[in-house]
């Protein structure tokens, strides 16, 4: 898989619920060029029934793909990794990239009640478009200083 520097890869345990919310997020308004992907460490066989529910109270879909395996290849790939909070866990193969990981270190909703889901999915709103804004940023700032400028 060849090294996409303006793809973000979202991660957390089972890729259930809040990687899952993150890339739906992410990919219904990220910057130019941009696009995200999702996967879990120890990815669950279904999403979590309340995501795209939860999703769909806000006007997003779930991602088309099912809960999927994190790849030592997607890592390679990845321009930006942001752990949900699996980096405590020293079997995560995040911990091992040469790419910085950003941990949100976000509660897993699937054991809080529909108030509790909805206060993580929210937050989660808000560092994704705290991301989109930084990455857009940065975008700018290479465009700026390019040759020929």
């Amino acid at each position: 898989m060849p090294t996409d520097p303006r793809t973000v890869l979202f991660v957390c345990v089972e890729n259930a619920c809040r990687s899952l919310m993150a890339e739906a997020m992410f990919r219904a308004n990220p910057p130019p060029g941009w696009t995200a992907v999702s996967a879990g460490t120890q990815p669950a066989a279904a999403p979590n029934p309340r995501t795209a529910r939860m999703l769909q109270e806000i006007g997003l879909e779930l991602p088309a793909h099912p809960p999927q395996r994190m790849t030592e290849e997607m890592l390679a790939a990845a321009g930006a990794v942001v752990a949900m909070g699996c980096l405590d866990r020293a079997s995560c193969p995040a911990v091992r990239t040469q790419v910085r990981v950003r941990d949100w270190s976000l509660p897993d909703p699937a054991s809080l009640d529909d108030a509790g889901f909805r206060r993580v999915r929210d937050e989660l709103r808000a560092r994704v478009e705290g991301l989109r804004r930084e990455l857009a940023l940065g975008d700018r700032r290479r465009a700026a200083l390019a040759p020929g400028r």
